[in-house]
């Protein structure tokens, strides 16, 4: 297995330095490798091949699941090489060794704040593609693909790329490079009138090692990046040749359906009435797991059909008597125990001790599940020795090492054979990989390809949730109406770090948090910690403005003196929203800011109360600040699906737990935003010219608090706990806030 001992020494010394770093430097580097057998398709770098007719493919380490970098990222790579976009092709790059994703070390370590000294540049990539192979790095995650592997690495392979090919041009034609240009994908010697293809000259231009500082373009030299290219993948998903995990059909395949228990955790216990479901039509075989049960037939409506008339029984465990209030009560008593720090900045509770009003408030949040239109799934065929999977998931290299663990077989015998995501959002990471354990430990019993799929009602209540999590704030004000202190005492410390921080300048700060585990597993969510923490602490800021009689949006900006780039975010939504100027009777808006990802995202959303006492947002606008945009086509794509994915959370999001399980089952009892719910969304880019920021993910944290801040000013009702389908709303506006 590929984490041995020798491994783990050498991933070990990173922090150390010198034998991984020379460990990695001493190894033949990775354009050596791939150029083995690339034949008249040459790599120029590890993402770059130019073949003989001067089409230039270029493979992408990231999963495509509707975000966009099918396009954005060779957009990038293409810009710097001067390749002629109609020639460019773009593959998904295979899950093994050589396509590991080092740059995304690199990236994550900065955004952290941990800086590489330049002179040593060189040798920490090398040293962070060598921890990259041993951490089956090539995730699609955190909003990374286009801040980081795009600007860090497709730009870098771009342009190191035409350093190689103008070397190569200056030694055919015997002139300097200094002589040499280069455009849509051929070298220019004006001076004689010669030109060479990028096709002619790749096979001398591979034989050059790539710079890892190449010079890199400046923004007013970029030709394809910041227009709005039409995406690679639509043809294919309009004409339904799009191929999906579920899409996988091989002959001879076998398909299970699984039960695994529906209090998280507990063991099975006994299984019943398996001689009559086998003699059923079709049945090959029944799988018992430690936790589950699977039937295996020729087709998967004979699976699952099969499956409900096994009497299945599990363990019962202390868990068997968990539910969501249990939880919260459970969450309650940690935050009045010994709490752990996050950021403390001046004296807040010195300053809360003396004040004379404190504001006071708890929020809360529940689980919320992925609900990904493609049901988990996963196909595997274990032949030959060697192990053969299909799925759709947001970490090729990652699952691949996932299914040779649970196989027990060597990583370079299992191939991992990537599609499209049906919906992603964190579910479909290695974190969460009940599915691709079950499917694996499934098809070792057989010699023939077997898809493992879960029905809805399965996928609904065997998800890696979002976390509920309860937040708790006090804050006071000084004699002026300025904000002075700010406490905040939460549940769970996830990631990322900063997600409960505040940008607002206050004085004395005390932010800390308690951990508190449930038996209900959690993982990733879109936006992570900040989906929840945004919500929290926008409505408490909301709070905050209206009780000192001030106007939300100018309250948040009066504390924004030493943040321009927030300031100018909330200017930008505030003006194209008519920021409460010309409303229609009977409508309202709330704001709301974060920065998440290294973006800068405000929102105003326009709301109103119908007549049954639901909620309807009208129009959202937002701003958004991501550095600059790539392909303003897809920022506009991503901000939408984040507002829309965010608004559906707040609306109607809620998984709730009784005797230790999940209660909602499909979408009739986990509804979502429907066409017809929909707002109008406006965008707004604000380019700023700072480093890239991320897209995925931005848009879904402040939407929450700023419908929650509208519906306020109409009803006068602080909503202080998700969803809103919970509530029935009668219009009683609050005129301080207008």
């Amino acid at each position: 297995m590929k984490m041995n001992r020798r491994r783990f020494i050498l991933g070990s010394t990173l922090v150390g330095g010198g034998l991984l770093i020379g460990y990695a430097a001493s190894r033949p580097s990775k354009h050596r490798v791939a150029n083995r057998d690339a034949g008249e398709r040459p790599y120029l770098t590890t993402w770059l091949r130019i073949a003989p007719d001067n089409t230039v493919t270029v493979l992408v380490p990231h999963s495509e699941m509707g975000q966009g970098i099918l396009t954005s990222l060779p957009m990038m790579a293409a810009d710097e090489l001067d390749a002629d976009w109609n020639l460019v092709r773009v593959e998904q790059a295979p899950a093994t060794d050589l396509f590991a994703n080092g740059v995304l070390i690199k990236g994550f370590a900065e955004s952290m704040g941990v800086s590489i000294p330049g002179v040593l540049d060189g040798l920490a990539s090398a040293a962070t593609m060598k921890v990259a192979e041993i951490m089956n790095m090539q995730i699609t995650g955190g909003s990374s693909s286009v801040r980081f592997t795009g600007e860090h690495g497709m730009r870098v392979a771009g342009a190191a790329a035409r350093e190689m090919l103008l070397k190569a041009a200056s030694a055919r034609l015997g002139v300097p490079e200094s002589e040499l240009s280069t455009s849509l994908s051929f070298v220019h010697h004006r001076a004689s009138g010669r030109s060479l293809t990028y096709g002619e000259l790749a096979s001398d231009a591979a034989r050059f090692e790539p710079s890892s500082e190449p010079i890199l373009k400046t923004p007013e030299q970029f030709t394809l990046m910041g227009r709005s290219i039409p995406r690679v993948d639509i043809p294919a998903k309009v004409d339904g040749s799009a191929q999906y995990g579920i899409d996988a059909h091989l002959p001879g395949m076998l398909y299970a359906a699984v039960k695994t228990s529906p209090v998280f955790g507990n063991r099975l216990q006994s299984v019943g009435n398996t001689e009559a479901v086998l003699q059923r039509r079709g049945i090959k075989r029944i799988v018992e797991l430690d936790d589950a049960v699977a039937v295996v037939a020729d087709n998967y409506w004979r699976a699952q059909q099969a499956l409900a008339l096994l009497d299945i029984r599990f363990e019962e465990t202390t868990n068997d008597s968990v539910n969501s209030r249990s939880i919260y009560a459970q969450y309650d008593t940690a935050l009045q125990d010994e709490l752990n720090e996050d950021v403390i900045e001046g004296d807040a509770p010195g300053f809360l001790a003396s004040a004379s009003d404190i504001v006071e408030a708890t929020y809360r949040v529940p689980y919320l599940a992925h609900a990904a239109m493609e049901p988990m799934n996963c196909t595997v065929h274990f032949h030959d020795g060697r192990c053969d999977v299909w799925t759709g998931t947001q970490d090729n290299l990652g699952i691949r090492g996932r299914v040779a663990k649970v196989a027990g077989l060597d990583e370079n015998s299992v191939t991992l054979h990537a599609s499209y995501l049906g919906g992603g959002f964190g579910r479909r990471l290695p974190t969460g990989t009940n599915t691709i354990d079950q499917a694996t430990q499934i098809a070792s019993h057989f010699d023939v390809p077997v898809k493992t799929l879960w029905s809805r009602e399965e996928d609904m209540q065997q998800d890696y949730y979002r976390p509920a999590v309860t937040s708790k704030f006090r804050a006071a004000f000084d004699n002026t109406g300025k904000l002075m202190a700010w406490e905040n005492h939460y549940i769970g410390k996830n990631e990322p770090a900063e997600a409960a921080h505040t940008p607002y300048s206050i004085p004395h700060k005390h932010i800390a948090y308690a951990l508190s585990d449930t038996h209900v597993p959690f993982g990733a969510w879109r936006s992570v910690a900040h989906s929840q923490h945004t919500f929290f602490l926008e409505s408490f800021v909301d709070e905050l403005a209206h009780r000192s009689g001030q106007n939300p949006y100018q309250f948040r900006l009066n504390m924004l003196a030493d943040k321009p780039r927030h300031a100018a975010v909330l200017r930008a939504a505030a003006q194209k929203a008519n920021w409460e100027r010309n409303l229609p009777a009977g409508h309202a808006q709330g704001i709301a800011l974060q920065e998440s990802f290294g973006s800068i995202v405000a929102q105003v959303a326009e709301v109103s109360i119908r007549p049954d006492g639901s909620v309807q947002v009208h129009r959202v606008t937002c701003a958004v600040d991501c550095g600059r945009a790539i392909n303003p086509d897809t920022v506009a794509s991503q901000v939408e699906s984040g507002v829309i994915f965010g608004l559906t959370a707040a609306m109607y999001g809620e998984i709730t737990i009784d005797k230790g399980r999940v209660v909602q089952r499909n979408f009739p009892d986990y509804d979502m935003i429907r066409l017809r719910d929909t707002p109008q969304i406006d965008i707004v880019n604000v380019e700023s010219g700072e480093a890239l920021g991320g897209l995925g993910e931005p848009a879904t944290p402040p939407i929450a608090a700023a419908v929650a801040n509208a519906v306020y000013i109409l009803t006068g009702q602080r909503v202080r706990e998700l969803p809103l389908k919970n509530y029935r709303f009668t219009a009683a506006p609050v005129e301080s806030a207008v």
